[in-house]
């Protein structure tokens, strides 16, 4: 790959995986806006590891406090990792069944420009009555059975380009009652298992299909991806911490409306 394209590729996945605003609709429309070829499965799957890397490392402290108490079950002090265990599992088990039976579509019928401007915009607009009409009363620790399975259910409709795996979420989580700070750092432990189930098959399809691997090229794009990847959530959590998710609604609102000028003119 050129330089150009692969630096754009990668900040493009890194920045908008855990914000709010669609990481596969963005790069659906990078080569569409700019002419550049699609990077590949090799790069794709590369750029997918340099995000679930970043993840593991920011989240590293509940990881390992959920792998301690799933390990100790008679560990009464383990008693809310667990459940939080137990509602990651829950909510990622919807998104697992729907893609699995969406895929064939998912990569041919939905990638259109005008479907993802649409989403962009109603989205971002669902976001925004979430945020202001959610009330927020409950932390991460507060986590259930129940609201994991609504937000694994809204979860699975992030298989629309444009949507965001990570803004419905959150527009889940803050509909439930959920504090900003606890919607955005469930919908980051809700983005393990999606993107490392992401990277399995981005495995399978290459060793199926013998594509060539381009070693340089993917390792540099994991790195810009990782580096990305963690300032993006660390912005995100500092920001909703003090402020509300407006930002990212007026972004979307303003993409969106960019998209339906662009396509309709």
């Amino acid at each position: 790959m050129a330089w150009l394209p692969l630096i754009v590729f990668a900040i493009v996945q890194g920045l908008t995986e855990f914000l709010p605003v669609s990481s596969t609709g963005h790069l659906i429309l990078v080569p569409v806006l700019t002419g550049w070829k699609d990077p590949g499965l090799d790069f794709d799957l590369a750029l997918h590891v340099g995000t679930l890397l970043a993840v593991l490392i920011y989240l590293r402290d509940d990881l390992f406090g959920m792998t301690v108490a799933v390990c100790n079950p008679r560990d009464r002090s383990g008693e809310e990792d667990r459940r939080l265990a137990a509602a990651l599992a829950v909510a990622t088990v919807p998104a697992v069944f729907a893609g699995y039976f969406a895929k064939p579509y998912i990569e041919t019928v939905l990638r259109s420009p005008e479907l993802i401007a649409w989403t962009t915009l109603l989205f971002g607009a669902a976001l925004y009555v979430a945020d202001r009409v959610g009330p927020r009363l409950r932390r991460l620790r507060d986590i259930s059975i129940p609201p994991a399975i609504i937000i694994g259910l809204a979860q699975c409709i992030s298989l629309l380009p444009g949507v965001s795996r990570s803004g419905i979420t959150m527009t889940a989580a803050r509909v439930l009652g959920f504090e900003r700070p606890a919607a955005a750092r469930f919908s980051f432990l809700l983005s393990i298992p999606t993107i490392g189930g992401a990277c399995v098959l981005g495995v399978r399809d290459i060793l199926a299909n013998s594509h060539s691997f381009a070693a340089t090229d993917a390792a540099l794009g994991a790195l810009i991806a990782f580096v990305a990847a963690l300032v993006s959530m660390n912005v995100l959590m500092r920001w909703v911490e003090r402020r509300s998710f407006l930002p990212f609604v007026v972004y979307r609102l303003a993409l969106g409306i960019g998209l339906m000028v662009w396509i309709y003119r």
